[in-house]
């Protein structure tokens, strides 16, 4: 990875990803995980005070920058949070089949380069009837906020470490065969072509 990758860009997600509104979705869905986490794309370590420690056994905490785990390491938790970190991409998930209890993904499905395989390995990890807890950013419903963001993803993608703005997330989850059981949708704070924001729960059938 380039400089601007490693030394950079993990600041700068880090600072927009700690806004008060974004803090305020993950404490809508990070609290219901439990047993075997695995959080998916885990940054700067931003839901880490959000977990209920009574409720978890451990989490894998997945992250393939090296520059975003030196963050995330150093971000505040409660210290009997088990937390293993694996430097891997969400397409390489090394798990057994049907083994972890509670999937967490929270702004990170606008950056997989293939997120279609990426859920697939989701769906086949998480236990039937197992949690996916989501609040990502994607694509508004709004005919010209939809235009202005096809229009400026390709830049927008080089600069934002991969970053889409347009990704519809509850069809992409549907895609892979999960179910949703909550699906919450409004625009936080913000630019409207980058603040529609998606939230919820889905389960494996």
């Amino acid at each position: 990875m380039s400089i601007y990758q490693e030394k950079v860009l993990p600041y700068l997600v880090d600072l927009v990803c700690s806004s008060k509104s974004a803090s305020k979705q993950r404490k809508k869905v990070v609290p219901y995980a439990e047993g075997e986490v695995l959080e998916v794309g885990v940054g700067s370590g931003l839901n880490f005070p959000f977990y209920d420690v009574q409720k978890i056994t451990k989490i894998w905490a997945l992250e393939p920058s090296k520059g975003m785990q030196v963050l995330a390491k150093k971000a505040p938790r409660d210290p009997c949070l088990n937390i293993e970190f694996i430097t891997l991409s969400s397409e390489e998930l090394p798990f057994d089949e049907a083994s972890i209890d509670t999937i967490v993904i929270t702004y990170v499905l606008c950056t997989i380069p293939d997120v279609r395989i990426a859920l697939q390995q989701m769906f086949k990890v998480l236990k039937p009837g197992g949690k996916l807890l989501f609040s990502e950013h994607g694509r508004a419903p709004d005919a010209n906020i939809k235009f202005l963001q096809n229009l400026v993803n390709p830049f927008w993608r080089r600069v934002a470490g991969g970053c889409n703005l347009n990704r519809h997330i509850p069809n992409l989850l549907k895609e892979a065969g999960f179910i949703l059981q909550k699906d919450e949708r409004m625009y936080l704070p913000g630019f409207r072509f980058f603040s529609y924001n998606y939230w919820g729960t889905a389960v494996k059938s």
